[in-house]
Parts: C-alpha cells; sequence; structure tokens
C-alpha cells in the first residue's frame, strides 16, 4: 500500500536520489525509477518545488500527476538548525587546527564558506 505525499528533490547520485518531504523526513528514490524520469529529478534539484511521489516504506517513486495536482513552489521551507550539533562542529574543528595546512584557509573557515555556499544553493542564490 502506498501513500501519496509531496517532496523537494535535494540531490541525485549514483544510488538514486535523496528527497525531503514535506514533513521533513529524508527518504530515498531507487536508481530505476531515476533512470526512468532522469529529467524531472535533474530540474527539480535545489529548486523550490515539490514533486508528488508515492510513498513505500522508506522509499518513494515519483507519481504520475493528475490534473488536480499541480507542481507549484513551496510557499514556506523547513529550516534545520540546531546550535549546540554547530557548537561541536566547531569545537572538533578547533581541535584539528594543527592538522590544517599553513597555506590553506583553518578548517573552520573552509566549513562555513561550504556551509554558506550550500545555503545559497538551496535558497536559489546560484550555484557555488
Amino acid at each position: 500500500m502506498s501513500e501519496r505525499v509531496r517532496g523537494s528533490v535535494i540531490n541525485v547520485h549514483a544510488m538514486g536520489a535523496t528527497v525531503r518531504l514535506e514533513n521533513g523526513k529524508l527518504v530515498a528514490v531507487p536508481l530505476i525509477d531515476v533512470n526512468k524520469n532522469r529529467a524531472t529529478y535533474t530540474r527539480a534539484v535545489g529548486q523550490k518545488t515539490t514533486l508528488p511521489f508515492d510513498l513505500a516504506g522508506r522509499s518513494v517513486t515519483l507519481a504520475t500527476t493528475r490534473v488536480d495536482e499541480p507542481i507549484a513552489p513551496t510557499a514556506t521551507t523547513t529550516a534545520f538548525d540546531d546550535p549546540g550539533f554547530e557548537a561541536q562542529i566547531a569545537a572538533y574543528l578547533k581541535q584539528t587546527e594543527s592538522w590544517a595546512p599553513s597555506d590553506r584557509p583553518e578548517p573552520f573557515e573552509r566549513h562555513l564558506f561550504r556551509k554558506r555556499q550550500r545555503a545559497k544553493q538551496f535558497r536559489g542564490e546560484g550555484a557555488p
């Protein structure tokens, strides 16, 4: 038995794709479905559109849309912010500063740079 859900494609990779459902859960898309609908998945990566999926367990497949089920931009996005986790990352990277090559930025700055670039990509402000 499958359930109709909506979600955003956040990654397409060699093993299929990853979708974040509207309730915040991450689910996998099998490679066979990605290959069958590759153009749709590729266009949807990082966009503010939600697609209809049929959920079966922890896996989804792209649902065939009905006339009354438009693909529309989402009005809200879920922000995931955990200050405790960020503090743990910062503490770990501070401990590893001695490992950093002297000709490159410190690990914590590289982490923040990558995080900001990824945030821009998800907000639709352009590629990193």
